[in-house]
């Protein structure tokens, strides 16, 4: 054999050498470095894992489409239940015009009673409306709505007291404030009795609640569910690159560097995530518009869906990343630390 080599040096030679994963071909030795360089080293480093780590999710297109899909559909649902419970606070903001409180004056008051009467209730800050309503109006109007206008020709005289009829002031139609303003008016010397309806206004605004509390849970349950994708996601990656870390904590790479590219995987699969159910919202909005205005039209009203604010998008898109984050940093903590390579 040429220049004294042997079979076996030359069998070993044509053995192609093992490839250094990715994050360690353009790593530079160590060595004293200014503040300014160790940054720049520090963010350069971060800047190719950052790519890098978008290049290999950009290499299995099916697997990181289902992912962000699933992170997308998981982070609109509860987005898309808040939106609800807004559009309908929004539809019935209007219905406190629908709240009337009737106070019925006692037997026998005089005119001038019942002015001071209507004029101390309107003076109060939590009454928007007050019309005071005479017993001859009031006898009108049941004669005319009745069906009974004959029979009460009849009578000798009018039986019907004063009524001062009342709306409450915007933001004071709650169920408890109409309450509290009715034990107020029912105190006067001069009031007989005070008929309020708030059951109906009762029942709304519980329903509302408890579509709140829904959106929250919803939100809370979907949140661990995104956690989970992305961390299944990043286990099967460290699973098929268990090689690459066994070669690259045999070199000296730390848990932290190892770490690093998995974290910036699960940040774009929950980045995208985010923009997928922005994406989807706004979507949805758009199919909806037609539909809800012609509703709208047919009950003689003017309403259109609403959507989220600038910065509530931002805020669903950021949720995405953080969770996306998050969630591969939890997997790759755990599942690293059983990684080490074997001698």
């Amino acid at each position: 054999f040429p220049c004294g080599e042997s079979p076996s040096s030359r069998a070993v030679s044509r053995i192609p050498p093992m490839p250094l994963p990715e994050e360690l071909r353009n790593v530079r030795p160590p060595g004293p470095q200014s503040f300014r360089g160790a940054a720049s080293t520090w963010l350069e480093r971060h800047a190719q894992t950052l790519v890098g780590s978008l290049g290999r999710l950009a290499r299995q297109p099916l697997a990181t489409a289902l992912t962000i899909t699933v992170i997308g559909i998981a982070l609109a649902l509860p987005v898309a239940l808040y939106l609800v419970v807004a559009n309908a606070r929004a539809v019935t903001a209007g219905l406190g015009d629908t709240v009337q409180l009737s106070v019925y004056l006692r037997l026998p008051t005089t005119t001038e009673q019942a002015r001071k009467v209507a004029r101390a209730i309107k003076a109060r800050d939590d009454v928007g409306e007050a019309i005071l309503v005479s017993p001859d109006e009031g006898l009108a109007e049941f004669r005319a709505l009745s069906g009974i206008g004959e029979a009460l020709k009849a009578l000798a005289e009018n039986p019907l007291p004063w009524v001062v009829k009342l709306r409450p002031a915007a933001g004071q139609d709650s169920a408890a404030a109409v309450e509290t303003l009715a034990g107020d008016l029912r105190q006067l010397p001069e009031v007989e009795l005070v008929e309020a309806d708030t059951a109906w206004v009762r029942r709304l605004h519980a329903i509302l609640d408890a579509l709140r509390q829904i959106v929250v849970l919803a939100a809370a349950v979907l949140a661990l569910g995104v956690l989970a994708i992305v961390g299944n996601t990043i286990r099967l990656e460290i699973h098929g690159r268990r090689a690459e870390i066994e070669v690259t904590k045999l070199v000296g790479g730390s848990n932290a560097f190892v770490r690093r590219p998995f974290l910036y995987s699960g940040f774009w699969q929950g980045l995208a995530g985010g923009l997928l159910a922005v994406a989807l919202i706004l979507t949805g909005l758009a199919i909806l518009e037609a539909p809800v205005a012609r509703v709208a039209a047919a009950y003689g009203a003017k309403f259109g869906l609403s959507g989220l604010a600038i910065h509530e998008y931002f805020a669903v898109i950021g949720g995405g990343a953080a969770l996306g984050l998050l969630g591969a940093w939890l997997a790759a903590a755990f599942h690293l630390r059983r990684i080490e390579p074997r001698t």
